[in-house]
């Protein structure tokens, strides 16, 4: 059994967990920012429920400009409980839908610590999909040369030479 799927409470505060699940968020970050690199995303789907999220989103999110996400303002008091009701709807629908994932707050940008913020994945899956349907995403395209899994590898080796 993967141990990532075993429950939280046999754990507590383990370094090595938190390696884990660091090493697993970073490399959905960087799947996810090289397939905004390589597709256009206005036909990119994230889950086989994206219609249903995005519906309750626009629904229960009907303003929010997901452009740019305040990671304040998604995380008040009044907006954390809105979303926490947001992520329950998906809870027997999107698997692993609390688990955290790494977020850009600017869709303009790409995952740097100034512009990266932790979120339930359902959280991710509904500004993501709301992005990628406005065509706020395929500025990263333009804006960023994604590296292809040979250039990465071939960094990783060199770092690990030096």
């Amino acid at each position: 059994m993967d141990v990532l799927s075993r429950p939280a409470e046999e754990f507590g505060n383990d370094e090595t967990l938190e390696r884990l699940w660091a090493a697993k968020a970073m490399e959905h970050s960087d799947i996810y920012f090289n397939m905004l690199c390589s597709v256009d995303t206005r036909w990119l789907q994230l889950t086989p429920n994206d219609d249903l999220i995005y519906t309750h989103f626009k629904q229960d999110f009907p303003d929010m400009d997901v452009s740019y996400v305040n990671e304040n303002e998604i995380k008040n008091s009044m907006n954390k409980a809105k979303w926490r009701i947001f992520c329950e709807k998906f809870k027997n629908i999107v698997e692993d839908y609390s688990f955290g994932t790494l977020m850009r707050a600017d869709a303009k940008g790409d995952y740097s610590e100034v512009n990266t913020m932790l979120v339930p994945r359902v959280q991710f899956y509904a500004i993501e999909i709301a992005r990628n349907r406005e065509n706020l995403n395929n500025e990263v395209k333009k804006r960023f040369k994604c590296m292809a899994k040979p250039n990465i590898e071939a960094q990783e080796h060199s770092k690990i030479a030096t």
